[in-house]
């Protein structure tokens, strides 16, 4: 029986699951090279880097089951883990996410659609990439870009030299850039056993490449299918373990494949008041050989991502069916540091509500959310 879990990363994630988990019975156990590590109020606390082999080789001592809550956790660092513990989501999901150009050409393989790209090493590369694809398009970095950070849009030939100078110094990808009518996330949980369920496709609206607002359920059963089926070809193929993400672009009625996050995501943090069992829960349960709650909605749910700093206390508006969850995380630009989450039985309340919450947040001004339901 699983009483201990140790998670690689101690950010808001790693802490959203020891908040899940604790009601079930379970214990934490952290690593993470950051001393102010937000997870660390919730269990013990390693602070240790990456490499560390007797920081990890004690993480796995301490846990039963190991897991992490981002992606850039080094896959040498849990393969080390993974022959002495229980690792899920298995290393091979880290080392399949963590290269764009191996997400993309596995994706593809497994007939997924994803956009056009090719891969850039040298200016003649970047050069052939824009003939190849068209314009615009987007260069990316291969590695550690998230929130829209590493990568540059290249609308008109003479952006070719500024994207150069900004990324040339890493390995790159080009990609098509896709002109969608939304963007959306499948969330899905997959058991030791192979038991799946899914979470509703979720709209998502980003303001400077990092999620703004999320809002489910919003798509119809048709699209629901269809996402259904891609992450499933994911979580198949890699024999996974524990909940996963799927970003979406959708473009006249079809879906395309951005990237996958082995990991409980941020679009899906609706679902501690919206579903009937959460992200967080969920992936506990998979990982730790439970059977799996349910992914269905219990009410409509929007959330706001809080980015830089949280409104104070007295700004924090009682209304029911709104949550206001706060990282513990230090205030910096850009940063974020907690979510709000909006409930309600109709689309016309939970309008109606957003438009509040919005207005306290400063951002009515800022965000459209006709853009973001139904109505």
């Amino acid at each position: 029986m699983i009483k201990t879990v140790g998670i690689l990363g101690g950010g808001q994630l790693a802490r959203m699951l020891a908040q899940a988990g604790r009601p079930m019975g379970l214990e934490f156990v952290f690593l993470d090279p950051a001393e102010d590590a937000c997870a660390g109020e919730l269990g013990e606390h390693i602070r240790a880097e990456w490499d560390d082999e007797s920081a990890l080789k004690k993480l796995a001592q301490l846990a039963d089951v190991v897991t992490f809550d981002f992606e850039n956790v080094p896959e040498k660092a849990a393969s080390l883990i993974a022959a002495s513990c229980l690792v899920y989501p298995p290393p091979g999901a880290l080392f399949a996410s963590q290269d764009r150009l191996r997400e993309k050409e596995m994706m593809q393989a497994m007939e997924v659609p994803v956009a056009s790209y090719y891969a850039v090493s040298s200016r003649p590369d970047l050069v052939t990439a824009v003939e190849k694809i068209g314009l615009p398009c987007v260069l990316k970095t291969r590695r550690f870009g998230y929130d829209g950070k590493g990568q540059v849009i290249i609308r008109f030939q003479e952006d070719m030299e500024r994207a150069w100078q900004m990324l040339g110094d890493h390995e790159l990808i080009c990609e098509e850039f896709v002109s969608f009518d939304a963007e959306c996330s499948i969330i899905a949980a997959r058991g030791q056993d192979g038991q799946t369920v899914f979470w509703p496709l979720t709209r998502n609206l980003h303001r400077e490449g990092i999620l703004a607002i999320s809002v489910a359920p919003f798509f119809t059963r048709q699209l629901q299918s269809g996402a259904e089926a891609l992450i499933l070809k994911l979580l198949d193929h890699l024999r996974y373990t524990g909940v996963m993400a799927l970003e979406l672009f959708l473009k006249e009625d079809q879906l395309i494949a951005n990237e996958f996050a082995p990991r409980v995501h941020n679009s899906g943090h609706w679902t501690s008041n919206g579903a009937h069992t959460s992200q967080f829960e969920n992936h506990l349960r998979a990982i730790c050989g439970l059977p799996l709650g349910t992914g269905e909605s219990r009410l409509k749910a929007l959330m706001f991502n809080l980015l830089g700093q949280m409104p104070g206390s007295a700004m924090q508006a009682v209304m029911e069916g709104v949550y206001w969850h706060d990282y513990h995380k230090a205030a910096r630009v850009g940063r974020k540091l907690g979510h709000v989450t909006v409930t309600a039985e109709s689309e016309v309340e939970l309008r109606a509500k957003a438009v509040q919450v919005a207005s306290v947040l400063g951002l009515a001004a800022e965000l459209n959310l006709e853009a973001v339901t139904c109505l």
